[in-house]
């Protein structure tokens, strides 16, 4: 199957977090989305993997994206190598997206930061044919994404380029509440966690209308990338 987006997480959630109103978008303009998450967030404090995959499914089915993977790499522990690199690979030249969406360049979580620079890196060495992946036992042709942008995530990085995603919050939300084990419960007994405050909740819908006030649309999300964008036409910015 041939992705236009192939969006990573370093945990589920944070694809829907990140950029969950931009893949419904997407969606709903006829594009394929797919997501891939690198671990099953066990390490989280509320809670287990198997849970989550639950919730990771639920939420998938919300955004209607194609396809959702989880490559099972050690919460909190995995690592910018060679092994990861290639394990990445294989996803990008199964799907061979145009656009690939990772994780915020710098955060809170020590994961984010390494998942960006994992499937960074992986994006360029996915195009050097003499790197050999298989998968399914069939040796897999070369592919690299034409771009690779960063969603945000915790900390308030001052966005390249935003998205309008006006009439696409209600989904995001939805997507991001999937996670019932995750986010604000007011009876929970589960100890709390930066983000299961209301506030944290609440900055989900805030931190997007204070985007798309500056763009003048009631919501935007943000996006950094790792080269000039380009346009034909000044007309193409209006």
């Amino acid at each position: 199957m041939k992705l236009d987006i192939l969006a990573f997480g370093a945990h589920p959630d944070d694809v829907e977090l990140g950029c969950g109103a931009t893949i419904a978008k997407e969606v709903a303009l006829g594009k394929k989305v797919g997501i891939v998450d690198l671990t099953q967030g066990e390490l989280g404090t509320r809670g287990s993997a198997d849970i989550r995959k639950v919730e990771a499914t639920n939420a998938a089915a919300i955004l209607g994206v194609s396809v959702r993977e989880n490559l099972k790499f050690r919460d909190g522990f995995f690592t910018n190598d060679e092994q990861h690199q290639l394990e990445v690979i294989k996803m990008i030249r199964k799907y061979r997206p145009e656009i690939v969406l990772c994780n915020a360049i710098n955060d809170r979580h020590i994961d984010h930061g390494k998942g960006s620079k994992l499937v960074s890196d992986a994006c360029f060495l996915s195009g050097l044919r003499r790197i050999e992946t298989t998968l399914d036992g069939e040796l897999q042709e070369e592919w690299r994404p034409k771009v690779v942008y960063h969603y945000i995530q915790w900390k308030n990085i001052e966005p390249d380029f935003v998205v309008d995603v006006t009439g696409y919050m209600d989904k995001k939300v939805d997507s991001v509440m999937a996670y019932t084990t995750q986010f604000f419960d007011a009876n929970s007994k589960e100890p709390s966690t930066p983000i299961t405050s209301k506030n944290f909740l609440d900055s989900i819908t805030y931190r997007a209308q204070d985007l798309g006030r500056l763009i003048n649309k009631d919501f935007a999300e943000g996006f950094t990338v790792e080269r000039y964008l380009a346009v034909n036409t000044l007309a193409d910015l209006i």
